[in-house]
């Protein structure tokens, strides 16, 4: 199997992780270089039409694209220590935080690094208010997580889940948009504390 990605994008990390906890090991990594337009390429164009990373290539050849997704194959592939739910009502409060963290956090997350810094800029149209709001909603969710984690281990209950590595990726991605935890946001910063020395973060 190969994983085609970005290791500094935060999608790509996400995967990594999730691998990682499931102590799944035999897989290549092809590095892509995305600044450069690798993805942008006839070539792996056929690979995702959508030109986006990571995917993932089997080794009959069938391309599993999206994060999310990439994460669902493996989770079913191997459901030992369970990452996206052991039963129906975790499952569905996994993927209750997940559309949460997804809409509110990752999203405009990507949207401020996209509008702020011109990375993009060859490829899209930069707006730049627009990056700076998104940047704002970001703050917001924060407070709205450390709230949250007055009263929850972990981000979806008591155990940690595919919820909790979308959590990590992104604060830490925030890092290149100059958003951090907050010296007040006492419940995040716990929580974050957690995570985030687990040897998985180190992926």
């Amino acid at each position: 199997m190969k994983i085609y990605e970005t290791a500094t994008a935060p999608n790509a990390r996400r995967v990594r992780i999730f691998l990682h906890e499931k102590s799944i090991e035999d897989i290549e990594f092809i590095q892509m270089d995305i600044l450069r337009g690798d993805n942008l390429t006839e070539e792996f164009k056929q690979k995702n039409p959508l030109a986006k990373i990571p995917i993932l290539e089997l080794d009959d050849g069938t391309i599993i694209s999206e994060s999310v997704a990439i994460c669902r194959y493996f989770e079913e592939m191997k459901p030992e220590h369970p990452l996206m739910g052991a039963n129906p009502l975790e499952k569905a409060i996994i993927e209750q935080w997940q559309r949460r963290l997804e809409l509110s956090l990752l999203m405009p997350t990507g949207m401020c690094f996209q509008h702020t810094t011109g990375y993009f800029k060859d490829r899209m149209n930069v707006i730049k208010d627009w990056g700076t709001e998104c940047g704002e909603n970001v703050k917001t969710f924060f407070t709205f997580l450390d709230k949250h984690l007055a009263s929850s281990e972990y981000i979806a209950g008591d155990s940690f889940s595919i919820a909790d590595i979308t959590a990590l990726i992104t604060i830490d991605f925030n890092r290149v948009n100059h958003i951090k935890i907050l010296d007040e946001q006492s419940n995040l910063k716990r929580w974050y504390a957690a995570v985030s020395s687990r040897p998985s973060a180190k992926a």
